[in-house]
């Protein structure tokens, strides 16, 4: 029986096929030894050598069949970082950005369909209003004094207590370190951090669960306060200082949600761990903070500075643990919660709902059973 070969594959489409997944030609073809052919135009592939290659390089079956590259790219700017110096594509952050939006775009029309009540921070400041008034307000809508932090036994707990509170605010979060359930396909923190995605309706901020405790705390207030001027982004790599106006906004926002200049001034003993431990974030943070309210000087912060900047980085790792643990933090208490009670009363099937939590069959039902 004759095998059947396709030779209406373009290899421009095969290098933009890899190439978007992360791979050089020869590192793609290590990897795929079959493609070396293809891209010589000395042998055409099969139907399943094709579907092989669209599994290995994550790439949809039906775009290889296209007769011109598509154009991707994320729908928001991205700042710091290697993402925010090069203009370059990660296949990982496009795909959970993706898999993001198309949960709020299911959220958004369920929750007008049945006039549930929506999140009422969103487009509430401007870049002119003063950054302690946009303070004010989160805290009144959180419920966040500004020593909340200070009785609590770790960091971990204080995320916890921020992600409760922005959930009962209507803001629905997702944290994961890896591209849904897939172990393989990591999320670097060079690459992202974290992101906020914009919607009247649904608003949703995604953390990266394989930084640290300490930088999430600085990214839930962060991405809050873009959900608050209304503006999507994300921001990825180095905590270093951005000159965009609204990341430098909402840098000033998180600093005195979290640090805030008069609690710090009160509890101020020279000693930048002793701070961090108390509001729970990190020494680099304090230690900005305290230069800006000049309790640190040049010389003092310099010196902190090479200290810090020698130290091992310290990331978590994306999986282990209780998988349905993790599942909850990976599609979000709220998300969940809306899909549970969508499928219950029959206004989604679950096939759709398997595949906006990626959860499937009985391990959805003991998720849902068991964790929500």
């Amino acid at each position: 029986m004759a095998i059947t070969r396709l030779d209406n594959i373009r290899t421009d489409v095969l290098r933009w096929a890899f190439q978007r997944a992360g791979f050089h030609e020869e590192e793609a073809v290590s990897v795929f030894p079959a493609l070396e052919g293809w891209l010589s135009g000395e042998k055409a592939p099969t139907v399943s050598q094709l579907e092989n290659f669209a599994a290995k390089f994550h790439v949809p079956f039906g775009y290889l069949f296209l007769q011109q590259v598509p154009e991707e790219k994320l729908p928001f700017p991205m700042f710091r970082g290697k993402a925010g110096r090069f203009e370059r594509f990660d296949l990982n952050v496009y795909d959970t950005v993706m898999s993001v939006r198309g949960r709020q775009d299911w959220l958004e029309d369920y929750l007008v369909e049945n006039g549930i009540d929506v999140c009422r921070l969103v487009k509430t400041v401007r870049l002119d209003m003063p950054v302690g008034e946009a303070v004010a307000r989160l805290r009144q809508e959180l419920r966040l004094e500004p020593r909340w932090a200070f009785s609590l036994a770790s960091v971990d707990v204080a995320v916890g207590v921020l992600t409760q509170q922005l959930e009962d605010a209507g803001v629905f979060l997702a944290y994961n370190g890896v591209v849904g359930n897939n172990t393989h396909r990591k999320l670097s923190v060079e690459s992202c951090r974290g992101f906020a995605m914009v919607s009247d309706v649904a608003p949703y901020i995604f953390v990266n669960s394989t930084d640290s405790k300490t930088a999430q705390m600085f990214t839930l207030i962060h991405e809050t306060a873009h959900l608050m001027l209304g503006v999507s982004a994300g921001h990825a790599g180095e905590e270093v200082v951005s000159d965009d106006r609204v990341e430098v906004y909402c840098d000033r926002v998180a600093a005195e949600f979290l640090v805030p200049a008069i609690v710090l001034r009160e509890v101020w003993n020279g000693n930048i761990k002793y701070a961090a431990h108390r509001f729970k974030v990190s020494e680099l943070v304090i230690a900005r903070r305290a230069h800006d309210l000049k309790l640190l000087t040049d010389e003092e912060y310099r010196a902190f500075w090479q200290k810090y900047s020698q130290r091992p980085v310290m990331k978590r790792e994306g999986g282990g643990g209780d998988f349905y643990l993790t599942s909850v933090k990976r599609v979000g208490r709220l998300f969940a919660i809306h899909v549970r009670n969508a499928v219950n009363s029959r206004q989604l099937d679950y096939t759709e709902a398997y595949r906006l939590t990626g959860l499937y069959g009985k391990t959805y039902e003991h998720f849902m059973a068991n964790n929500i």
